[in-house]
């Protein structure tokens, strides 16, 4: 594989152009039931892990307080920080993904959140947004889909204003013994046939299954959110390392 022309798709070796079209025919694919495949897979966890990130976050109650957050179309993280913030906390919704951005829409004007909430159909690479716009910047479990890392952490740190916060919620390497066995078992043998019972099609979750594994360990991770510019940069494990929250400040 060639560093400049070719990436990963799971196991699999792409050309790196092709790669983003790759993931948004995956997750077009399960955008109307993906919150519920993340209950089923992580037995609810994940919710208990966007709880942290959020706190984490702490959204000023007292302040204006805007935020992006990408790679999350359904609205499942941003529907947390506005409950978090105050009536002045506004969140940018970003995601390449347009089916899953009007999953996120349509929760948002359920929920009555619709005037402290945008969406914006964007590249994670390319952000059609203003240098220095916001207080915070989140992504949960997308940064493995993009196919240029160091290019999003870098439009990461561009977005955000001075001591504003950068915070990755994103699956690690799970170091307990016994339980990484434990883990592979239950992600390749059972996360691909629980997709086809749900979705219909077990293929998208047999690559985000492999794009876990192909994600850099936390430390080499961390040392890319430093060369993005970031300072203080740290990460907290959870449930065995099966997650991670990195978090880096713009100083």
């Amino acid at each position: 594989m060639t560093a400049s022309t070719d990436t990963h798709f799971g196991f699999s070796t792409v050309r790196l152009e092709e790669k983003q079209g790759m993931v948004d025919d995956v997750f077009h694919k399960v955008a109307g039931r993906y919150d519920l495949m993340n209950d089923l897979m992580s037995g609810g966890l994940h919710r208990l892990w966007k709880d942290d990130l959020v706190n984490m976050l702490n959204p000023p109650r007292q302040r204006p307080f805007r935020h992006l957050d990408v790679a999350g179309g359904t609205g499942d993280v941003a529907f947390r920080i506005v409950k978090a913030g105050g009536p002045d906390t506004h969140v940018t919704v970003l995601d390449i993904n347009g089916s899953m951005l009007e999953v996120g829409r349509q929760r948002g004007e359920e929920r009555g959140l619709a005037g402290q909430l945008d969406f914006v159909e964007a590249n994670a690479e390319e952000l059609p947004l203003e240098t220095g716009s916001f207080d915070g910047y989140t992504i949960a479990f997308g940064i493995r889909n993009v196919p240029r890392i160091d290019k999003a952490l870098a439009e990461a740190y561009r977005v955000l204003k001075r001591g504003g916060r950068f915070l990755c919620l994103e699956f690690s390497t799970v170091d307990m013994p016994g339980l990484d066995k434990i883990y592979d078992l239950y992600s390749f043998k059972l996360i691909p046939p629980i997709g086809r019972m749900v979705t219909g099609d077990a293929e998208p979750y047999r690559y985000l299954v492999e794009s876990i594994r192909n994600f850099p360990k936390p430390a080499a991770f961390s040392a890319m959110i430093r060369e993005a510019g970031f300072a203080q940069v740290s990460h907290r494990s959870h449930t065995g390392n099966i997650v991670a929250i990195h978090s880096g400040w713009k100083l």
